[in-house]
């Protein structure tokens, strides 16, 4: 599967996930502090959207987010309140929005404004914003591939603190990131893979953790 597979992909499971979520579980916490799945779900319907825009205008670096962070954010509390229903037709239109919008790019290395990368990196986004969020819906059980996992260590080896080799040791994979003293992690992969994006992983996550960077 190409990354844009990928990417529409984690978005069908999306939307089974939230068939027949109810108002109720809408507004309830997620797992993320201080947001409510509809939160969760509003964010993902303005970042499919935002992702989409930079497709639509192959060839012109525009803003991801026209206004910047605060538009960002004003956008996601905006939308947090809206119904069930509200929130699978926002994201369900923000999904056409970018499927349409992929079918249309003619070189996926065009350069955009989004992290200064490319088209290609974009669809990188959505793929992990996706993955990562419907764990934070906090609505069952979610499991990562080890190709997903590929990714997000690549992705996040820069939270890894200078001075420390981190091994993440799971029986689907064994990634090793940094340099410095040897330092290793064993779980399930999704759980280690939870660890490094900085959420609580289900399962154990046995070694001693390091105190991790940012997100990059």
């Amino acid at each position: 599967m190409t990354i844009q597979d990928n990417a529409l992909d984690a978005h069908r499971r999306l939307a089974v996930l939230i068939e027949d979520l109810t108002d109720e579980q809408v507004a309830q916490p997620s797992a993320l502090p201080g947001w409510t799945r509809g939160h969760v779900l509003s964010h993902l319907a303005n970042v499919t959207a935002a992702l989409a825009g930079q497709a639509e205008h192959e060839g012109t670096r525009v803003e991801v987010y026209p206004g910047g962070r605060p538009a960002r954010d004003a956008g996601i509390e905006a939308g947090a309140g809206r119904s069930a229903a509200g929130h699978r037709a926002a994201i369900a239109h923000a999904v056409a929005r970018l499927a349409k919008a992929w079918e249309n790019v003619r070189d996926w290395e065009t350069p955009v404004f989004y992290r200064d990368g490319t088209l290609t990196g974009t669809a990188y986004a959505v793929w992990r914003e996706v993955e990562i969020h419907l764990r934070d819906l906090d609505l069952g059980p979610v499991t990562w591939t080890p190709e997903f996992g590929d990714h997000v260590v690549d992705f996040l080896s820069v939270r890894v603190p200078g001075g420390t080799r981190l091994t993440l040791r799971s029986d689907e994979r064994v990634w090793t990131i940094g340099e410095g003293e040897d330092v290793t992690l064993t779980g399930s992969l999704t759980d280690l893979l939870a660890w490094l994006a900085g959420r609580e992983p289900e399962g154990p996550v046995v070694g001693d953790k390091p105190r991790l960077n940012p997100w990059p």
